[in-house]
């Protein structure tokens, strides 16, 4: 009996581990044919001239038409060194930049707070296929540099992607040991076009925690204008989403013109706004998510005043 009994767990174990392996191989051949998919979608948009942005947008493993938008870019920036950096990036089955690493072989350096995008590396076999590095960190000013360069990542770079729904601004600002070509950043599109205002730097910021509304982070657009220009960037576009804008070196800028904070910044098209109990409370209009945080601060990064964010968007 047993025998018997050991002979089924050994059955039920192997029928498990059969299960694991079918999901992995399917999850695997599934980004296999996104790929192949983003491959195709290049190709297509690869005749479009240098202002088409919005046209370039498609999706691979981007969470809106980044993959789209940076493939783009890269027909119109010279790149020398064809390496990307990017945080904020949960456990990487969504990025900006994992099409660049599969798609185009570009080395990286991936970082977040969790493990789950290392873990994600090592699942995936992208940890051993492709010139990758992840490190787990709670990125601050005070650690953004030594984090970049401890991985030997230095200077003249092609992209650098940031998305930490917090302190976006002020990390920007702090960051001197690289230099991409393309910079990629999340815009808090609840605070205008024309507001240049971030949330106070506070080294433990959460979004999670900062207000249930979960609409209270981050920068304006016209913010990472004003720092991204201070360190000699042109805005050269925002996806359709409303929540990430792109910036080019004007050393390589070439025929790809320049826009205003006004031209590139639209109203956010998705609805995360939560209520008090932390239930998703789909809020629509830009006036009604002003409406729900417009009495927290905020720094107005050109005057280095405090302001509060109904004060500074005019709502």
């Amino acid at each position: 009996m047993s025998s018997m009994r050991s002979r089924a767990n050994a059955v039920g174990r192997a029928m498990v581990n059969l299960a694991s392996f079918s999901q992995d191989r399917m999850a695997l051949d599934l980004d296999e044919m996104r790929a192949q998919m983003g491959g195709l979608e290049t190709r297509i948009t690869s005749t479009l001239p240098p202002g088409s942005i919005a046209e370039s947008e498609f999706r691979v493993f981007s969470q809106f038409g980044e993959d789209g938008i940076i493939q783009h870019l890269l027909r119109h920036v010279p790149i020398e060194n064809e390496t990307f950096v990017e945080f904020g990036v949960e456990d990487y089955r969504e990025s900006n930049t994992r099409f660049l690493l599969v798609h185009d072989n570009w080395r990286g350096l991936i970082l977040d707070g969790g493990t789950a995008h290392i873990e994600f590396l090592r699942a995936s076999g992208l940890a051993w296929r492709q010139q990758i590095d992840a490190v787990s960190a709670f990125i601050d000013t005070e650690n953004i540099n030594r984090l970049v360069r401890s991985a030997g990542i230095e200077g003249d770079i092609g992209l650098l992607s940031v998305d930490i729904d917090g302190n976006d601004y002020w990390v920007i600002e702090a960051i001197d040991v690289i230099s991409p070509r393309i910079l990629v950043a999340e815009y808090n599109s609840v605070f205008g076009p024309r507001a240049a205002i971030s949330v106070p730097y506070d080294p433990h910021f959460r979004r999670s925690e900062a207000h249930w509304s979960y609409l209270y982070w981050g920068a304006s657009i016209a913010a990472l204008m004003a720092i991204a220009d201070r360190k000699g960037y042109a805005l050269v576009g925002g996806n359709k989403a409303g929540n990430n804008v792109f910036f080019v070196r004007r050393d390589v800028l070439g025929r790809l013109p320049e826009l205003t904070p006004e031209q590139a910044w639209v109203p956010s098209r998705f609805r995360e706004s939560r209520d008090p109990q932390g239930e998703l409370s789909y809020v629509s209009t830009h006036e009604e998510r002003v409406r729900l945080i417009g009495g927290l601060p905020v720094v107005d990064v050109r005057r280095g005043e405090s302001t509060t964010v109904a004060t500074a968007v005019g709502s």
